[in-house]
């Protein structure tokens, strides 16, 4: 069983981790955690129907998926900017440490 995006906000297909998450709507990192979380204390809370409650588990795994490509995309910008600093020779090489 899928919930229509429309009832979700949040599609992701698995484009290049390198870049945000595209989709119907594009949520920051941030939006995705934030909503992520309040899923998370909603089904915690309880009282809901089972129905209810696979739409809601459906609902946070693709918000975690999109949490998951924003890290994956940080990752790798991150690992970018280090490898181009290494490649520079400019202090903070592993040859001017100082141990």
């Amino acid at each position: 069983m899928t919930v229509p995006a429309d009832r979700v906000g949040v599609v992701t297909d698995g484009a290049d981790a390198a870049e945000p998450p595209k989709g119907s709507e594009t949520l920051s990192y941030e939006q995705a955690r934030d909503k992520l979380a309040a899923v998370v204390k909603r089904l915690e809370a309880g009282g809901l129907t089972l129905e209810q409650s696979l739409e809601l588990w459906e609902r946070g795994e693709r918000l975690a998926t999109v949490c998951g490509e924003w890290l994956d995309g940080a990752r790798a910008r991150l690992a970018a900017a280090m490898a181009t600093r290494d490649d520079s020779g400019k202090p903070g090489d592993d040859q001017d440490a100082p141990f």
